[in-house]
């Protein structure tokens, strides 16, 4: 059986879902699972697919950053699909887990899909470096801090922290910060 997954980052990307909807459909998939979440949040559509896969199915993705956060994310993926026996197709990659050669190709893809990610934050960060040096880049605005004062006055009605946080549109985290 061939088990579909899609996912976007966000929900304004509705269209391509709906295109990874429609190449999965169209190659044959009978079950698909699909979610609109950051690579990084939680992903219980993936967890479902993969939970569901049986011996002999495929799960089938259309690009491989639809589907593993890393090389070790996809590494780990593929090791729980091999005990399994479930193979693995990347759509636009052409390739298949089920071989040899689609093995090899997916592992040599994954490392250089990390590569090419350090490579680009590697280059955000030089570019950060030199915007501070010439006094162009000053960081985030810090927004908790801002509202410190409303914050010590919502504590001080006996407001909890993490009432305060909802209140006043900051995490939990920065109320315990900005309160210490």
């Amino acid at each position: 059986m061939l088990i579909g997954y899609a996912r976007t980052s966000t929900l304004e990307q509705k269209a391509g879902l709906e295109a990874q909807r429609e190449s999965l459909t169209a190659i044959g998939c009978e079950r698909l699972w699909e979610e609109q979440t950051s690579s990084v949040g939680l992903r219980d559509a993936l967890r479902a697919a993969l939970d569901y896969a049986r011996e002999g199915d495929t799960i089938v993705v259309t690009k491989l950053d639809r589907l593993a956060r890393s090389v070790r994310h996809l590494g780990e993926i593929v090791e729980e699909l091999e005990a399994k026996n479930v193979g693995l197709r990347i759509l636009n990659l052409g390739l298949d887990t089920t071989n040899a050669t689609g093995k090899l190709m997916l592992n040599v893809l994954g490392s250089v899909a990390q590569f090419e990610r350090e490579m680009m934050l590697e280059r955000q960060r030089e570019g950060i470096r030199k915007a501070k040096e010439e006094g162009k880049y000053r960081g985030r605005k810090p927004t908790a801090r801002l509202k410190a004062k409303e914050a010590q006055r919502l504590l001080a009605q006996g407001m909890t922290k993490r009432d305060i946080a909802k209140e006043i549109g900051v995490s939990e985290r920065s109320v315990y910060r900005i309160l210490e």
